[in-house]
């Protein structure tokens, strides 16, 4: 593979951009942005004083710059109108979660674009899901593929919302595109939230928050329990956790447990090596996960000191371009980010009904 660096494109120019385009300062020898599409001239010349990248205001203008994939980070109802745009001109498309609002607006990005392929294989249609890739869940999906805890019957997720939290249960599951009944309650009750993504509140007043719950019946003994309160990410009041259960054992966040032989139960931990504590002066950051004295996730950008969320995204951004160089396999489909959202949306309708919901399979499915 070429040890250039991966040239890739922004459409939009919003904090979620801005988050690319600093991962890609953070790795220079491994990232480079090609250019971003933002609206006004007055924007292009803040991006490019700012962000110190070349700045567009047209797709075709970007295009031009020769990218080697394209990230559409616009609002959810324009990402569609993006994504065809960029097919048109034949570009790799990494799309933002969710890749379009609603089913139906789903179905006809399918029709529209889930026939592009590239030369070298795949569609040309991506989608931005990082979740699966996050260190701590890469460890488990390690271990559930190699049979530690037999076969997964039942992933519980209590950490992210909506699609990341459907591509997380699916993928441990092992599950693809069937009909899923879904079972939502949403609850309203008192929380304090003392910190969001706009700082520290200094305030502690409880206030309503909602916590949805939903149990997903995939068929065959195979089911996901979503369980999400309202700003679960930032709120240090409310812990994140997951539990896998196998036909052999259980992982429960990063303890396993199965049997060493028909009589002897075993416990062990997926033990995080992190640095910068201490006396260790390495930098802050981690480097591998190991189980049972091997390494089932490795940090394969030591040196940056990103965080875990960085690291996932950051690898997703080399896989895509791995990926566009005909060096690896397709990071993540855009038919398995239109049924993660799919299902996510299942969620919100049988919570605000109270009735279950079967999805239906969808035209993706046959992929």
């Amino acid at each position: 593979m070429s040890t250039t660096p991966i040239r890739f494109g922004i459409v939009g120019s919003g904090w979620r951009a801005e988050f690319f385009a600093r991962l890609a300062r953070a790795l220079p020898e491994r990232l480079a942005v090609a250019g971003v599409v933002t609206r006004s001239a007055e924007r292009v010349a803040q991006v490019e004083a700012e962000w110190g990248v070349p700045a567009f205001r047209t797709v075709s203008e970007l295009c031009a710059a020769e990218p080697e994939f394209v990230i559409p980070s616009v609002p959810w109802e324009i990402t569609p109108q993006v994504v065809r745009e960029l097919v048109a001109h034949e570009v790799p498309v990494l799309a933002e979660t969710p890749p379009a609002p609603d089913v139906r607006g789903l179905q006809e990005l399918w029709d529209a674009v889930g026939g592009a392929t590239r030369a070298g294989g795949g569609g040309l249609v991506q989608v931005a899901e990082q979740y699966t890739l996050m260190a701590g869940h890469a460890a488990r999906l390690a271990l559930v593929r190699d049979g530690v805890i037999g076969t997964v019957t039942s992933v519980h997720v209590s950490s992210t919302h909506m699609y990341h939290a459907m591509s997380l249960i699916r993928r441990l599951l092992g599950v693809a595109d069937g009909p899923v009944t879904v079972t939502a309650r949403a609850f309203t009750a008192p929380l304090a939230d003392p910190l969001s993504p706009g700082g520290w509140s200094d305030d502690l007043t409880p206030k309503d928050a909602v916590n949805t719950l939903a149990l997903l019946d995939f068929g065959e003994g195979r089911t996901g329990l979503y369980d999400f309160t309202d700003n679960q990410w930032w709120n240090p009041l409310r812990a994140r956790r997951i539990v896998v259960r196998g036909s052999l054992g259980e992982i429960v966040d990063d303890t396993v447990v199965r049997m060493a032989d028909p009589r002897t139960p075993v416990e062990s931990s997926l033990t995080r090596r992190r640095t910068g504590t201490d006396l260790n002066l390495e930098g802050a950051e981690v480097h591998h996960i190991s189980f049972d004295g091997r390494v089932v996730w490795r940090n394969d950008y030591v040196g940056a000191s990103l965080s875990e969320d960085d690291l996932a995204v950051v690898d997703l951004l080399c896989r895509t371009g791995a990926w566009v160089r005909d060096a690896g396999p397709e990071p993540y489909p855009l038919a398995e980010g239109c049924q993660d959202h799919l299902l996510a949306l299942a969620i919100e309708e049988s919570a605000r009904t109270g009735a279950p919901v079967t999805t239906a399979v969808q035209a993706w499915a046959a992929r």
